[in-house]
């Protein structure tokens, strides 16, 4: 009997992870000038502002001894709270820098939503999975909330340049090496 319910939950496991797999999953993308459609904040003192959310919902469905959680994880580039000042912007090398620096904050929304996706795949989730998933995703995005903040800390919103070319590479090998969901 135990036997057949270690198969069972090792089963449901499988299953919640193939379940949660159905996540839509946005693809990584370069963001471009187009995508800065909001108004640039006046007196402001950086040049450009990315807006993403991460929207965050699941279906449960009750088995056995647990529930099987359908989650739809996806990551949205808000362009029209987005801004950039392009009176500021002198020449093609500094919209590049610019350019440059917001992708890093999309980046890391994207990191947000691709552990998230990971997190819940691993989870066995039981009565208490209202909790569970909210405990998830509000620890996962008061990381990635803080790993906003260093970066534009770091970087001095990206006119510390030796830092910016240091969080560039993290991204890079974040990106290059980040586990499948």
């Amino acid at each position: 009997m135990t036997k057949f319910r270690l198969v069972r939950l090792i089963g449901a496991v499988a299953l919640s992870l193939f379940v949660s797999l159905a996540a839509r999953a946005q693809p990584y993308r370069q963001l471009t000038i187009n995508d800065f459609q909001g108004t640039p904040r006046q007196n402001s003192a950086t040049v450009a502002y990315t807006n993403c959310s991460i929207h965050f919902s699941y279906k449960a469905r009750r088995e056995k001894e647990y529930y099987l959680l359908d989650f739809d994880i996806e990551l949205t580039l808000n362009s029209d709270k987005s801004w950039m000042d392009k009176r500021r912007i002198t020449s093609d090398e500094m919209l590049t820098e610019v350019l440059k620096h917001e992708q890093g904050h999309y980046i890391i929304a994207f990191m947000e939503q691709q552990e998230l996706l990971r997190a819940v795949s691993k989870t066995v989730f039981y009565d208490d999975y209202q909790y569970q998933a909210k405990a998830i995703f509000d620890r996962i995005d008061a990381k990635y909330k803080q790993l906003n903040h260093d970066y534009d800390a770091d970087t001095n919103h990206m006119l510390n340049r030796e830092q910016q070319e240091s969080w560039d590479a993290y991204f890079k090998k974040r990106l290059e090496f980040m586990p499948p969901v």
